[in-house]
C-alpha cells in the first residue's frame, strides 16, 4: 500500500484500517490489567540520572564493540535468509523477503537493530529512564503534576483535593487518580500534560468529547490516555534493550529528529484512537478492539517511506481539526 493510498484513506474517514488488521496487543485488557508492571520508584536515584552529555560520551566508547556485534548478527541473519530460500515454504516472494513476510507459527519476527548515532543512543536512554519511573501518589512532584493537569484541563474550575469525586469528570475511574496508574508509570501523566500544553484545542475536544456522534457509554478520557501510553511502549518495543520491531526501528529515526517524539506520537495516537472510536461507532466494551486497530494504523504509517518526523504522519492532521 502506497503512502498516497494511506493518506487518501485517512482523509476520507477510513481510519480504522480494519481491512488489513492482523496485529495483537498480547491479550492485555488495558482497562482492567496492570500495564507496565510493578516498578518501584527510588527517589534517591533521581540524583544519579545521567545528563545528555554523559550519555553521549558513553555511546562513543561502545561504538567499536557494537560494530563487531553488528557484523556477527548480519552473518546470522543472512544465513537464515539463505536457509529460508533453499528450505522454506510459502511463495517465492515470501522466501525472497523474509524480513517483511508474515510471522510464522504465531511468532512476531524481529529485525536486526540498527547502529544508532550518539544522539539517538542518548535520547533512547533518557526515554527509558522516564519509562522506569512508576507513579507514586505520596511523592510531592507527582502530586503537583496531577494538580497541573487539572489546571490545564479545567482552567476555570477550582482545584479539588487529591482525593475527590471531581476527578471522575476527567475520566479517572475513582476519586483517587493515583489508583488508576497501576503500572502505567509517571510518563503517562507527562504525556497527558504535554498534550494539554502543546495541542490545547485538540486536548479539550477529546476531554469534553466534542467531536462526532458519541456513544452513550463512552471511554474514560484519563484512563484511556494511560492505555495509549502503554500501547506505544509495546508497539515500539521500548522494554527491550534496543527496539527490534519495524515500528520501533522507524521510531528511532524520528527520535533522532525530535527528543519529544514519544510525547508527540502519544498525542497523534490518542486523537487517532478517538477518530476510530467514532468511525466504528464503538462503545466502552469495544475499547480494546479500537486500541488494537489504532496500533495497526500507526504501524502502517510509521512504515511509510516519506516519514522523517511525527508531523509527516497522515494521522497528525487529525490534531489540527
Amino acid at each position: 500500500m502506497t503512502s498516497r493510498t494511506l493518506r487518501r484513506r485517512l482523509h476520507h474517514g477510513d481510519v480504522d484500517g480494519k481491512r488489513d488488521e492482523h496485529l495483537d496487543c498480547s491479550g492485555v485488557d488495558p482497562l482492567n490489567e496492570p500495564l507496565l508492571g510493578n516498578q518501584q520508584y527510588d527517589h534517591d536515584k533521581a540524583s544519579e540520572e545521567c545528563t545528555l552529555a554523559d550519555l553521549l560520551d558513553d555511546g562513543r566508547s561502545r561504538e567499536n564493540l557494537h560494530w563487531a556485534m553488528l557484523f556477527s548478527q548480519l552473518i546470522a541473519q543472512w544465513a537464515q535468509w539463505l536457509a529460508n530460500i533453499v528450505f522454506g515454504s510459502g511463495s517465492f516472494i515470501g522466501r525472497l523477503l523474509p524480513f517483511a513476510s508474515a510471522p510464522q507459527d504465531g511468532v512476531k519476527r524481529k529485525i536486526l537493530p540498527p547502529l544508532l548515532s550518539h544522539l539517538q543512543e542518548a535520547r533512547l536512554k533518557h526515554l527509558k529512564q522516564r519509562l522506569a519511573v512508576s507513579f507514586d501518589g505520596d511523592y510531592l512532584q507527582h502530586q503537583d503534576a496531577l494538580r497541573h493537569l487539572w489546571r490545564l484541563a479545567y482552567p476555570n474550575k477550582e482545584l479539588p483535593s487529591l482525593k475527590s469525586e471531581q476527578w471522575k469528570e476527567m475520566g479517572w475511574q475513582g476519586s483517587d487518580p493515583s489508583t488508576d496508574f497501576r503500572g502505567g508509570g509517571f510518563i503517562s501523566l507527562e504525556n497527558l500534560i504535554f498534550f494539554a500544553k502543546t495541542y490545547p484545542e485538540a486536548f479539550q475536544n477529546l476531554l469534553h468529547k466534542r467531536d462526532g456522534n458519541r456513544s452513550e457509554w463512552e471511554y474514560p478520557f484519563a484512563v484511556a490516555g494511560i492505555n495509549v501510553s502503554f500501547m506505544l511502549v509495546q508497539m515500539l518495543d521500548l522494554q527491550s534493550g534496543k527496539p527490534s520491531t519495524l515500528a520501533g526501528i522507524h521510531f528511532l529515526d524520528l527520535l533522532g529528529e525530535d527528543e519529544m517524539a514519544f510525547d508527540n506520537l502519544f498525542c497523534v495516537a490518542f486523537k487517532l484512537l478517538d477518530a476510530q472510536w467514532l468511525a466504528k461507532r464503538a462503545s466502552y466494551m469495544e475499547f480494546n478492539d479500537v486500541l488494537k486497530s489504532t496500533r495497526t494504523q500507526l504501524e502502517r504509517e510509521l512504515a511509510l517511506e516519506d516519514i522523517s518526523c511525527i508531523q509527516d504522519l497522515p494521522a497528525y492532521n487529525l490534531l489540527k481539526r
